[in-house]
């Protein structure tokens, strides 16, 4: 065990230590645990108060004590457990699910070595097992959501260790900051992110789900390197000959309840989760309440470069919310009804891009601008498309009269030349098992041991306002540069989500974008309007002139 470089590169992070060929918790954290999974009765532990000194005396007994918690970390699990939860919510917390978490931290060490017993099997000739993935190394990482219970169950007994992880550029994992700044602002939104955690918790412990997650880094080498898709220049943009893909437009709903399989895009920051486990409430930060999965990433994935994007698939939604930022709410249960894949992935696939932040009239230059579109382009291409991205990003064109014939025949929307249009569009159940990289391979093995891959390139993009909220991004610049990167990652349609900005109402007009006005039809020949205004802006399509921007 002790061998594992995959283990060897987290085992620093993690709290448990190896004993031989075995992880352990050191030997004064056990009995401690043990009381606490034996209920208030064994434990003394009835309160946030107390919770919290028992929170101190694991960290002592893990020699953690000099690595501070937040200063007011023990008023936020007071104030949250002791006055905030009513008294049948808390006598229920205390008396099932704190020793249910604490049952789950004692089976955290066996769960890991079973996890790392098994990793090399997942997929042939993929590394699956938990490690740093770290920057400019694509990878993938496999986690059951058992074991995830178990990470996030360290993360609110603030048991990883954090002296090394601003060196390694890895975001805060544990929750002392969370409940901290619940205690520091008396806001309701910190209390209602903290409800949707403490809902995950009780539906794992009262019913632990079995499937798998699986976390990728996903990245766009800077230099050629064989059968890899490298970061495109602003040249290549300019010859492509890919087709624009489908567009639709929603003025309502919102994207994580899309009925489709696609790429559902995370607003990221460039730190994973950005604000989760802080003060953030917006688009990233609630949907990592809603799938608090997704926080097990803050514990291995260091920050994005340009280049990189991060892709999970799979993780299981368990709350409804109400409102945004200072209003947001938690308002209940969730069942997630999602599909699974033949190696129990949830047909949930979020794209993590983080875009540049107040950029002002800057995020109109071109150097600026291909950086945003190739990151868009980095969360939404396919690893196994590679040769074709470089036949188009050449001007070669579609290969004969289609693009590809396994597009073309699962394809509902034609990808041959067309005038494009904009179009409201009620959502379309659509079907697949793409994969990339590592998801390629579960595709080829799927393939080999049962059903062949069904509508495997039918995954298109559903977004909406990236970059355009906090990170003071032009909604109509970020608009365009999603639908090129989708176009030219060949991904069927985009979906897009508008919510009520003024700035798109009026995206579904077809004289709104100048490719329709001017009649063209494919990216080259939208990001070559610099040959028609050498002043203008290279890769932006929206009719607006250089004198209106600047």
């Amino acid at each position: 065990m002790e061998k594992r470089e995959d283990l060897r590169s987290i085992l620093p992070y993690l709290g448990v230590v190896v004993e031989g060929s075995s992880l352990q918790w050191p030997s004064p954290v056990i009995e401690p645990l043990k009381a606490i999974s034996r209920g208030p009765g064994h434990s003394g532990i009835q309160s946030g108060e107390l919770l919290f000194l028992a929170i101190s005396d694991l960290r002592h007994s893990l020699s953690l004590s000099s690595q501070r918690l937040s200063a007011s970390a023990s008023h936020g699990y007071a104030l949250f457990f002791d006055e905030l939860l009513s008294t049948v919510e808390s006598t229920k917390w205390f008396a099932e699910v704190l020793p249910a978490l604490a049952n789950l931290l004692l089976l955290f060490p066996s769960l890991l070595e079973f996890h790392y017993r098994n990793a090399d099997a997942l997929i042939d000739g993929v590394q699956t097992g938990l490690r740093i993935l770290n920057s400019q190394q694509s990878g993938i990482v496999f986690l059951s959501q058992e074991s995830i219970g178990a990470l996030l169950t360290c993360s609110f007994f603030c048991l990883f260790p954090t002296s090394n992880r601003d060196a390694k550029h890895l975001p805060m994992i544990n929750f002392d900051h969370l409940f901290s700044c619940l205690y520091e602002t008396n806001d309701e939104k910190m209390e209602n992110k903290i409800k949707c955690i403490i809902h995950y918790f009780e539906r794992i412990c009262s019913h632990m789900p079995t499937g798998l997650v699986s976390f990728e880094r996903k990245v766009l080498p800077l230099e050629d390197v064989a059968l890899c898709v490298t970061y495109p220049k602003a040249d290549s943009w300019s010859k492509s000959a890919t087709p624009l893909c489908h567009f639709e437009v929603h003025r309502s709903g919102l994207i994580e309840d899309q009925s489709k399989e696609a790429l559902e895009v995370d607003f990221a920051n460039k730190y994973l989760g950005g604000g989760a486990l802080h003060r953030g409430c917006v688009q990233e930060e609630i949907r990592f309440m809603i799938n608090p999965e997704l926080i097990a990433g803050m514990l291995f994935l260091p920050s994005m470069a340009d280049n990189e994007a991060i892709k999970v698939v799979g993780p299981e939604r368990f709350s409804n919310y109400t409102g945004y930022a200072s209003s947001f709410r938690f308002a209940g249960d969730y069942v997630d009804k999602r599909d699974v894949d033949f190696i129990g992935r949830r047909k949930k696939k979020i794209i993590a891009i983080d875009a540049l932040c107040g950029m002002r009239m800057r995020q109109y230059r071109l150097e600026y601008l291909l950086r945003e579109i190739n990151k868009a382009f980095c969360g939404f291409f396919y690893q196994s498309k590679c040769q074709q991205y470089q036949r188009l990003f050449k001007g070669d064109g579609p290969c004969g009269a289609q693009l590809d014939q396994g597009i073309q025949g699962s394809d509902s929307i034609s990808r041959s030349n067309r005038s494009v249009g904009l179009q409201e569009a009620p959502y379309v159940s659509v079907g697949t098992n793409e994969g990339i990289h590592g998801d390629e391979q579960i595709g080829n093995s799927e393939e080999k041991g049962g059903p062949s891959l069904e509508h495997q390139y039918d995954v298109g993009v559903v977004t909406g306002n990236w970059g355009c909220g906090a990170f003071k991004g032009d909604p109509q610049i970020k608009t365009t540069i999603q639908w090129l990167a989708a176009s030219q990652a060949l991904r069927p349609f985009i979906s897009y989500h508008t919510f009520g900005v003024e700035a798109l109402k009026t995206l579904d007009e077809v004289n709104y974008i100048e490719v329709l006005f001017y009649g063209h039809i494919n990216i080259g020949q939208t990001t070559g309007v610099e040959e028609r205004k050498k002043e203008n802006l290279q890769m932006i399509i929206v009719e607006k002139s250089y004198s209106e921007l600047m």
